[in-house]
């Protein structure tokens, strides 16, 4: 067998694709899931948060960890209850795999944990945020910097921890696109709110590439912008989702307000604007994108 990947959040977005490319390179993958999971060549490993219980067996002989656990942001509307699942599911998890680490005196290579481009706030984007740039104020961003504080609980182990802040994720097999699209498909594309919003994003095959290699290289340490180069706003991203398909985009602006109405505080998922440069992994780490464009991207994605 190849050296062990450890990975929470497996069965999500990411972690499937991951777990693909991963098996493709010739590792051994495990994950910790309160559910059972019928993956072929994956081991699952019990594990329940609530209870601060993990089968112990899961950290024999990893190499690697992988964290990428956390409640949906979009799923479900933003109660006082919600918030604090949200932001317990990403941080209380990887505090017990540390807890557990430092107890069994186990010291993987390496984390990578997930972490999101909300960590800089919402904001005109006329700010261009780097990975220097200070946190902003509102709750995505307290979600992602209480995401970051957790995984350094196993930095201070003395293991090499990279967090990952990603933005939206173009994917066809969920996330986003799929919902955004299927309006388009049938002609009834619109742009969110003024449509002006900068939208972060990267595809799905670079954001696993990205993982496998902030694994792979030791030269990979702390916080990376975890997308491509070429953010676009939500009107652009529109456009190009209608082009792709074919389809006219004549709606008017779905506006602001009955968005509010409808998803509440949730609303900032898709009426927040961030601007990211991806400032480390250029200057830094040499990796290479497969999908730098969005009309390529969303090209591979939708067809």
């Amino acid at each position: 067998m190849g050296q062990k990947v450890l990975i929470t959040g497996g069965t999500g977005l990411i972690g499937k694709r991951l777990t693909e490319l991963l098996l493709q390179k010739g590792y051994e993958v495990a994950y910790l899931s309160r559910k059972k999971t019928n993956i072929k060549s994956v081991q699952v490993f019990d594990w329940d948060i609530s209870k601060h219980y993990m089968d112990e067996k899961s950290l024999e002989n990893v190499r690697y960890l992988i964290h990428l656990a956390g409640a949906g942001v979009a799923e479900k509307r933003w109660t006082e209850d919600r918030k604090k699942t949200i932001i317990s599911s990403r941080t209380d998890s990887i505090i017990l795999i540390a807890r557990k680490l430092r107890e069994l005196n186990i010291r993987p290579k390496a984390l990578i944990s997930a972490s999101g481009s909300s960590y800089y706030g919402e904001d005109t984007g006329d700010i261009r945020h780097s990975e220097a740039s200070p946190p902003g104020n509102d709750f995505l961003s307290k979600v992602t910097l209480e995401w970051e504080k957790a995984a350094d609980s196993i930095a201070d182990l003395g293991v090499r921890t990279v967090k990952l802040r990603t933005g939206v994720v173009l994917s066809n097999q969920g996330g986003a696109i799929p919902k955004i699209a299927l309006p388009a498909r049938f002609g009834f594309g619109a742009p969110l709110g003024s449509g002006k919003q900068w939208m972060p994003w990267i595809h799905i095959d670079d954001i696993c590439r990205m993982y496998i290699e902030a694994m792979e290289n030791e030269a990979w340490t702390g916080a990376y912008n975890a997308v491509t180069g070429s953010p676009v706003t939500n009107e652009e991203l529109t456009k190009k989702i209608c082009k792709v398909l074919g389809k006219p985009q004549w709606l008017p602006n779905v506006p602001a307000f009955a968005l509010k109405l409808a998803l509440g505080e949730m609303s900032s998922v898709v009426l927040g604007s961030s601007y990211l440069i991806n400032q480390r992994v250029t200057t830094e780490t040499g990796f290479r994108y497969e999908y730098p464009e969005i009309g390529a991207a969303l090209q591979e994605v939708l067809s």
